[in-house]
């Protein structure tokens, strides 16, 4: 007798390739050599061409129009997303992969902030903690440059400035996700992340077009790889692990790619920066853990 499918069984297999993805998001982003805005749109047009037949049938079965605001949150939330990936890539460019991609995924503080003073949010003595801890580890990665990098504190600062657009998509999300499915909602949001991406290069004049096989091929490996494959295993994932769960192993990219960037990209920390980055990242996982039990006592599961 053939033993009965158990989708549960994949879930914690499906968050760590997820978060293993995510891991050489940065890498792919460093081999393209393209001014970040160019790579972004490319991540996100060829990431929207592998999800619209999937969403397409989802609508065709579903026969009835998406709501009004659900598509509206999700247009704004991809394009603050869309700006994200913009300053995020550039920053790599700039100052390599680790500190920028570390500095970027302090959006969990940004996001707890955001909610305080847009939602009247009260946060935990724990948040405040977490909070201090991360912007003291900040502090400490700020004071020295990085090891194989021309403009350290450049990028780390534009690393800074992505985690707020990513706080920002965050909290937009948190609104559209109450009107839309997670598919219709990744649908949307890509989209217009690609769309506001195409102004963004227009404005800047970036050329898009003329690059070489292996740029084309980083481009392509961030659009279905990471953008749609990263993802997919981290939905399915959150489908079937608490969010409790999730939130903390997601931590995991920033660490992943530094230990990537030594041997691919030539980059080198230093006992000050390692200290920092941990410091980082103890401070948001702090404030990840301190919102999740504060979510799970006004009754809203794990």
């Amino acid at each position: 007798m053939v033993p009965k499918y158990d989708p549960r069984a994949m879930a914690l297999p499906s968050l760590v390739g997820g978060v293993f993805i995510l891991g050489f998001a940065a890498i792919f982003v460093k081999w393209a050599a393209a001014p970040g805005p160019v790579t972004a749109l490319y991540r996100m047009l060829i990431g929207s061409a592998v999800i619209t037949p999937f969403a397409l049938i989802k609508r065709r079965r579903a026969g009835k129009a998406l709501p009004g605001r659900g598509v509206l949150l999700a247009v704004v939330g991809g394009s603050l997303f869309g700006c994200d990936m913009a300053i995020w890539m550039t920053a790599v460019g700039i100052s390599g992969a680790t500190m920028p991609t570390l500095m970027a995924n302090t959006a969990p503080l940004w996001v707890g902030l955001g909610a305080l003073l847009i939602f009247r949010e009260k946060q935990t003595a724990g948040f405040w903690a977490g909070l201090l801890l991360a912007i003291l580890g900040v502090g400490v990665v700020f004071s020295r440059g990085l090891g194989g990098v021309e403009r350290p504190v450049h990028g780390t600062a534009l690393g800074l400035v992505a985690a707020l657009f990513y706080a920002s998509f965050y909290i937009a999300t948190q609104e559209g996700r109450k009107h839309l499915d997670t598919l219709s909602y990744l649908w949307i949001s890509t989209l217009g992340a690609a769309g506001a991406l195409l102004v963004i290069n227009l404005i800047l004049r970036e050329p898009l077009v003329g690059y070489d096989s292996r740029t084309y091929l980083s481009f392509i490996a961030l659009g279905i790889v990471v953008q749609f494959l990263g993802w997919l295993f981290i939905n399915y994932a959150q489908g079937y692990i608490r969010a409790s769960v999730v939130a903390p192993t997601l931590l995991g990219q920033p660490v992943l790619t530094a230990l990537l960037a030594i041997p691919l990209l030539g980059e080198t920390l230093s006992p000050r920066h390692i200290a920092g980055g941990l410091i980082v990242l103890a401070g948001i996982y702090i404030v990840v853990w301190s919102r999740g039990r504060a979510w799970k006592a006004r009754g809203g599961g794990t």
